[in-house]
């Protein structure tokens, strides 16, 4: 935590922007009937309509069975949001209920204290029963949960415009080589073959993190991480040379290190059929719902295709099960009411709510009727292994740096050598410390 607040003094952020939830949770507000109502403040990122909206209504479901708390929303964009969660977290002025995407940022939080075991509350008429096994194993720390598994559940993979597709005699490729075959054909007939926003640097993590799984499976990157291997691992190298190529090639919209994902400029470009398609999560289809429904009749899904040089399991997936994961502040002071309020955000009027929406709730038993959700479902229920997200698994430290450099590879402003070296020093030097 320590080098989180100097990271954040040095870009001149004060503690003082934020207004503390400890301050606001040990205070009260007046209810309609003169009486005082305790708080519990709540912070989430779904700005994408309907999702908003079905959060409201599942606070206002908690509230009506729980006339004596009120429960303040703050709504902030994706991006913005890490680094307000950042801020509150070091200055210890957390919500009582707030997100993240487990993996190495959660690690960190709960190294430091920040976060209530959950354990007893999912444990209690084995409400943990409800959810997908494999959600509740993703927020679960040393046998503890310490995440709430509830938007969606999240893999990446190749959302295309079955049209175009149709158009120029393009099948869904099997291979990387057949990938790229579309991809000269697409580019043949002026349309550009990959729709990328990646001012926010994630998004290109997308094309970049599947391919070292497809190369040469997920050990290069679990010995990478506890030290036993490298991220100059030939797979890494080779996965950023192949980005490179596509660069070179135009496989990439002009301009996609300027454009913000946040505000849709590279879901504009496939509405307009300007892209033939984009790499993401498959929260993209919930998107789409409430931007242009329209465009989901033309869209269809496939898993990132294999690579026939490699040994990767062409099977294997990159994502969450349960993505995002909600989780309760230890300076919370009624964890048990903040916790009920989280099963609201999945109870069966909000999995109807999500599921219309274009979402895939973590919980058992669900029916899908959207063709590309259940494309999306098959393919997390034929995987043999998932890949978290490389940002999320690392430390926020190496996953700025990685972030960063992928930015940069992206660019053409470094080598593929340059990246791979770059993000395994900060590796290294994380391991140390």
């Amino acid at each position: 935590m320590k080098r989180i607040i100097v990271l954040l003094l040095a870009l001149g952020i004060t503690f003082a922007l934020i207004a503390g939830c400890s301050k606001k949770e040990s205070g009260v507000t007046s209810g309609t009937g003169g009486g005082e109502k305790k708080i519990l403040e709540f912070w989430h990122i779904q700005t994408v309509d309907p999702a908003p909206k079905f959060i409201e209504d599942a606070v206002k479901r908690f509230e009506a069975a729980n006339p004596d708390f009120k429960v303040n929303i703050t709504i902030t964009a994706n991006d913005s949001y890490k680094q307000k969660i950042a801020v509150a977290i070091a200055g210890n002025q957390m919500p009582d209920i707030f997100l993240s995407w487990t993996g190495g940022t959660t690690n960190e939080y709960v190294k430091a204290g920040k976060l209530a075991d959950l354990t007893p509350y999912m444990n209690a008429n084995n409400y943990k029963g409800k959810l997908l096994d494999a959600a509740v194993a993703q927020g679960t720390i040393n046998g503890k949960i310490y995440g709430f598994p509830c938007e969606n559940v999240s893999i990446e993979g190749v959302f295309y415009n079955k049209e175009l597709f149709a158009k120029y005699n393009i099948k869904v490729p099997a291979t990387i080589a057949e990938l790229e075959a579309a991809c000269d054909t697409f580019k043949a007939n002026g349309i550009t073959p990959f729709s990328l926003a990646n001012m926010t640097k994630w998004t290109g993590m997308m094309y970049y993190q599947i391919l070292p799984a497809r190369h040469a499976g997920l050990e290069p990157f679990a010995k990478a991480m506890d030290g036993n291997g490298t991220f100059e691992d030939p797979s890494f190298v080779w996965a950023a040379e192949k980005i490179q190529q596509w660069v070179r090639k135009g496989y990439f919209n002009d301009g996609f290190n300027g454009l913000d994902e946040d505000s849709g400029q590279s879901r504009i470009l496939l509405y307009t059929d300007k892209c033939a398609m984009h790499m993401m999560g498959n929260w993209v289809v919930s998107n789409m719902f409430g931007e242009n429904p329209d465009y989901l009749k033309k869209m269809g899904f496939f898993n990132f295709p294999a690579d026939e040089t490699g040994t990767g399991n062409p099977k294997t997936i990159v994502g969450t099960i349960g993505d995002n994961f909600y989780h309760v502040a230890s300076t919370c002071k009624y964890p048990d009411k903040a916790f009920e309020m989280m099963t609201y955000l999945l109870d069966e009027q909000s999995v109807k709510e999500r599921v219309a929406a274009g979402r895939i709730p973590p919980v058992k038993g669900i029916t899908l009727t959207d063709p590309t959700l259940r494309e999306v479902f098959a393919a997390v229920q034929d995987a043999p292994d998932v890949q978290l997200w490389y940002d999320q698994s690392l430390t926020p430290e190496v996953g700025d740096v990685m972030l960063s450099a992928s930015q940069e590879l992206f660019g053409l402003s470094i080598t593929p050598q340059e990246f791979a070296r770059r993000w395994a020093d900060a590796q290294t030097a994380s391991l140390k410390n």
